[in-house]
């Protein structure tokens, strides 16, 4: 079958833009590649239409994705199921290695999803899963080829005829980071050790400094091909604004008290009516757990484990080129978002409530102007009216705020004149009742008048 010929499956009224078609091709053309496109430029259906394309062909006849966690269900399978209708797929995560190994094994899927960590678990049985190509998604995870990450996917992807290895930010930290990534697709384009790499790419300036060369740039060019990329700017046939969804599993912790929580409330409303102020305050308390920190009667602050929840929020900022804004609800979350994103080197600042106006604005301006800070962290209330903080095309919200109009002025500080890119809005989804309240932010009803009906609803289904 020639390409030209491809029947693209796409759900009715929906065809791929021209750029995701240019990315397939190059795809299809290339058993080992790399794919630079920007977060939000629809790199999934591009690979799920050059994978099904070779299907097609008899060339290949199984793929693993292998993904971050937070984007197995709501990117990778939702997109299958969009784009690739016809196929068998299946997600390998469970806490049931003996589960998860056997999901890998069987050849009734077409595609297997896992994420990273589950990769090492069923190494063995990917190797006897009968894989012809592995994808591997948010592949920055794999630039350190010290770590037993980055050693595993070296093993598999010799008993694989393709790898195909997804980024929008290759080498964001560092030139170095390129070596890890170039050894996997061609390792012939760098040194045998990163040490002499590094000495290509990088000069010390003093015991501890390193800075890039003058010629990084092309280096990190040349050693990292085959490659495509398209930036969003670059695709004027997507939407100015487009919506992602990434899933923060609860951490153990945050389930037993999620849990807890709404046995009591159970409790509380058994027979009785109940309030919209109580049904809202209850539910506050669930979003609180979700998010990672607890505010109790006397004012007094109750941390949870929310790892997975801050791995997610780095791994968007870490695939956007340009600056970001995480909106946050809760003072303290603000707090321990702050650190975590201090402790992984993210240049960051605050604006909540409590900062005041003169230091707002000279954080504004150098939000802006500079690029001492690619990431700010803000209390929706604080600045979801009049501030213009086009420098950013991404917006992450770490948890949902409980007001429709706070949540349209918010997302539109970036959508102002001034803004030159695509933009994108991500909800960070870790329970159900996050779900239900972004579902009625996003459709512009009142969260207030439904906080009733979204607390029976909460009680009436399943942890």
């Amino acid at each position: 079958m020639k390409l030209s010929e491809y029947t693209w499956p796409t759900p009715p009224g929906l065809t791929p833009f021209e750029h995701q078609k240019t990315t397939s091709e190059f795809l299809i053309s290339n058993k080992k590649a790399f794919c630079f496109n920007e977060q939000g430029t629809g790199k999934t259906a591009s690979v799920i239409w050059a994978a099904d394309y070779l299907m097609h062909l008899g060339v290949i006849r199984r793929v693993l994705i292998v993904c971050p966690l937070s984007i197995m269900k709501s990117a990778w399978q939702n997109d299958l199921f969009k784009f690739a209708m016809h196929r068998k797929v299946a997600v390998a995560y469970h806490n049931d290695a003996t589960k998860r190994k056997e999901l890998v094994n069987k050849h009734m899927a077409d595609f297997v999803i896992t994420n990273f960590e589950g990769v090492a678990i069923s190494k063995d049985q990917i190797i006897d899963g009968g894989f012809d190509l592995i994808v591997v998604d948010e592949a920055s995870a794999y630039k350190n080829a010290q770590t037993d990450r980055w050693k595993t996917l070296r093993d598999l992807q010799a008993h694989v005829k393709g790898l195909w290895m997804l980024t929008g930010t290759p080498a964001a930290q560092s030139p170095v980071d390129a070596f890890g990534l170039a050894r996997l697709i061609n390792p012939k384009n760098v040194p045998k050790f990163v040490t002499h790499f590094k000495d290509q790419v990088m000069v010390q300036v003093s015991q501890y400094k390193w800075k890039p060369r003058p010629e990084a740039t092309a280096i990190v060019h040349k050693v990292l091909q085959p490659a495509i990329r398209f930036e969003k700017r670059q695709c004027i046939d997507l939407p100015e604004l487009t919506f992602v969804d990434r899933e923060a599993p609860l951490t153990p912790q945050q389930s037993k008290y999620y849990a807890k929580l709404k046995k009591d409330m159970l409790l509380q409303a058994a027979g009785e009516e109940v309030s919209a102020v109580n049904a809202g305050a209850m539910l506050n308390k669930l979003l609180q757990i979700s998010g990672g920190a607890v505010y109790t009667d006397t004012g007094e602050v109750i941390e949870f484990d929310v790892t997975s929840r801050l791995k997610v929020v780095n791994e968007v900022i870490e695939e956007t080129s340009n600056k970001v804004l995480v909106f946050i609800p809760f003072t303290h979350t603000i707090e321990l978002l702050e650190k975590y994103l201090l402790s992984k080197s993210v240049p960051c600042a605050v604006i909540n409530g409590s900062v005041p106006v003169s230091k707002r604005d000279e954080i504004v301006r150098d939000f802006q102007t500079s690029d001492n800070i690619k990431v700010l962290l803000i209390q929706p209330k604080a600045a979801s009216h009049g501030l213009t903080l086009t420098a950013a095309d991404t917006i992450i919200w770490y948890a949902p705020c409980n007001s429709v109009e706070t949540y349209l002025q918010a997302n539109a500080r970036i959508d102002r004149p001034g803004q030159v890119n695509k933009m994108t809005i991500v909800h960070i989804t870790g329970s159900p009742a996050e779900a239900k309240v972004y579902w009625l932010l996003r459709n512009n009803i009142n969260v207030h008048a439904n906080t009733v009906d979204l607390f029976n609803k909460e009680l009436a289904e399943q942890i």
